[in-house]
C-alpha cells in the first residue's frame, strides 16, 4: 500500500507557479471591478459643483466739485444811469429874508438871579424849559396824560312795584275804538308794559295781554301818555311799569 502512495507521488507532475499568479491577477481584476463600480454610480449622483464667479467692485468715481458762486449783479451788469430829474419852477416866490446887522451871544440867566426870560413861568426854576409847569424839576419829563374817563354805561329803567311808587300821571289820552271791534263787539282789557324815559315820556311799549282787534289802538293811546319824572338820589330815572288800557262797548 505504501508502495502505491509512494509510486502515485512520485508519479504526479509538479505544478508550476504560472496558474497561481493568474488566479491572483483574476481576483485583482474582480476586486478592482466591484470597488470601482459603487464609485462610478456615487460621481453621477453628486450636483454639478457651479463655477465660482469673481466680482471685483471698482471704487465709485469722486463727486464734481461745486460751481463756483455766481458774481455779484452789480460787477456784471452796468448800471444806467439815472436820467436827472427836472423840477418845474414854481410861480410862489417866497419873500427875501433880511440877513441880520449884528448877532449877538444867548443871554444866560445865573443862579439866584431875579431876572426871567421871555416865556418863563413867574417863580420857575432857572434852566428850566421855557413854558414849563411852576413847581417842576429840571430836566424832569413830562407828567403822563390823564387817563381817558370811562364810557357811560346807561343804567336799566327801574321797575315800579312794591315800596316804589309810580309817578303821577299827567297826561292820558284814550284809545280810539277800532271801528272793526265795535262791528265784531269786541271788548275787554289790554295789559301793556310801558318803558318811560328819565323826562316822564313813553319810549318804548309791549302787550302783556293781547286781545287781537285792540292791541294797535291801546299801544297807540299808551304813547302819547306823560309822567312826572322818577328821581331817586337826587337823579332822573328812566323806570318801567304796567298799564291797563279798557275798551267798553256802550249799551
Amino acid at each position: 500500500m505504501f508502495e502505491l502512495l509512494s509510486a502515485d507521488r512520485r508519479r504526479t507532475p509538479p505544478r508550476g507557479a504560472t496558474p497561481l499568479l493568474i488566479s491572483t491577477a483574476a481576483h485583482l481584476i474582480v476586486l478592482v471591478i466591484l470597488l470601482a463600480i459603487p464609485l462610478v454610480y456615487v460621481s453621477t449622483e453628486l450636483p454639478p459643483v457651479p463655477d465660482v464667479l469673481a466680482f471685483v467692485v471698482s471704487a465709485a468715481p469722486p463727486p464734481p466739485p461745486p460751481p463756483p458762486p455766481p458774481a455779484p449783479a452789480s460787477s456784471t451788469t452796468p448800471q444806467k444811469p439815472s436820467a436827472a430829474r427836472t423840477v418845474p419852477a414854481t410861480a410862489v416866490q417866497s419873500a427875501p429874508v433880511k440877513a441880520p446887522t449884528e448877532i449877538a451871544a444867548e443871554r444866560i440867566v445865573e443862579a439866584g438871579s431875579d431876572q426871567g426870560v421871555p416865556g418863563g413861568v413867574e417863580g420857575g426854576v432857572p434852566g428850566g424849559v421855557i413854558g414849563g409847569v411852576l413847581g417842576g424839576l429840571v430836566g424832569a419829563p413830562l407828567p403822563a396824560p390823564p387817563p381817558p374817563a370811562p364810557p357811560t354805561v346807561e343804567r336799566a329803567p327801574v321797575r315800579i312795584g312794591g315800596a316804589l311808587t309810580a309817578p303821577a300821571l299827567l297826561e292820558r289820552v284814550d284809545p280810539v275804538y277800532p271801528p272793526i271791534a265795535v262791528q265784531a263787539r269786541v271788548q275787554g282789557v289790554v295789559i301793556l308794559e310801558a318803558v318811560v324815559d328819565s323826562s316822564g315820556r313813553v319810549e318804548d311799549v309791549r302787550v302783556l295781554r293781547s286781545i287781537r282787534l285792540l292791541d294797535a289802538a291801546a299801544m297807540e293811546a299808551v304813547r302819547k301818555w306823560r309822567y312826572s319824572p322818577l328821581f331817586l338820589n337826587g337823579t332822573a330815572e328812566r323806570f318801567v311799569l304796567t298799564v291797563t288800557v279798557s275798551f267798553r262797548l256802550s249799551t
